[in-house]
């Protein structure tokens, strides 16, 4: 039978009715730099499975609006004023075990990764991938798998691997987070009341947080730690 033109395109219509439009998976994004977190909602709202419910600009305005929106996924930058990403990982964790949660960086040291990893994280790509690969990162940890970014991988010699608790650590690795995010800001010449502004902390406790540093680093004095966190930043 043939059909008219317009008998056609009734039944096309009908067909496209009665078809469920592709469920769009909620994002949602914590990310302090403004810019950058305007680009990604209009890169991620331009994809046609994704969808922005919801975006932040600390951990603490995150925490209950993730709640709220209930995403499929959670975007997180590592470093943000007040928590840090790592700690608001552990949190959302805490409420929900199901929803996915990819860590953004602009760091490249593998031990950030390891410990988004060890903290609940499903994956860590680092701030310079080109967004078409941010896109499939996130699609590849909805499907299930774990993601983790060339870059972070050709880091370290051997790729990527998390130190098993029975192997030899660096000094390092026995840095809490918050003493880690305070050991990069001095290496990148940041003075104790940046510091503390930064991470919503008072002089005073940035000052405990670095004799802290020393102890565990081994190093004798304010100088020593500088020049420390200084090489560990360039290299």
């Amino acid at each position: 039978m043939i059909l008219s033109m317009a008998e056609f395109l009734s039944r096309m219509a009908a067909e496209l009715k009665s078809t469920p439009a592709r469920e769009r998976k909620k994002i949602f994004l914590v990310e302090d730099h403004l810019t950058f977190r305007q680009g990604m909602i209009q890169i991620l709202n331009g994809e046609s499975d994704l969808t922005v419910c919801g975006s932040a600009g600390t951990a603490e305005q995150a925490l209950a609006a993730i709640v709220q929106t209930k995403p499929e996924l959670v975007l997180v930058d590592i470093s943000l004023p007040g928590r840090s990403g790592l700690e608001l990982i552990k949190e959302i964790r805490s409420v929900d075990r199901k929803v996915k949660l990819l860590v953004i960086s602009m760091h490249h040291e593998a031990i950030y990764a390891a410990r988004a990893l060890r903290a609940g994280g499903d994956g860590y790509i680092m701030k310079q991938e080109d967004p078409d690969e941010i896109v499939q990162a996130i699609r590849d940890i909805l499907e299930g798998h774990i993601y983790v970014s060339e870059g972070v991988m050709e880091s370290t010699q051997g790729g990527w691997r998390i130190r098993r608790s029975s192997e030899k650590t660096r000094p390092l690795d026995h840095l809490t987070d918050s003493e880690l995010e305070i050991l990069e800001l001095l290496g990148r010449g940041k003075s104790s009341r940046e510091i503390a502004c930064k991470l919503h902390l008072s002089e005073r406790s940035v000052t405990a947080a670095c004799a802290q540093l020393r102890a565990k680093l081994n190093l004798k004095n304010a100088q020593e730690l500088f020049r420390y966190a200084v090489c560990w930043v360039e290299s």
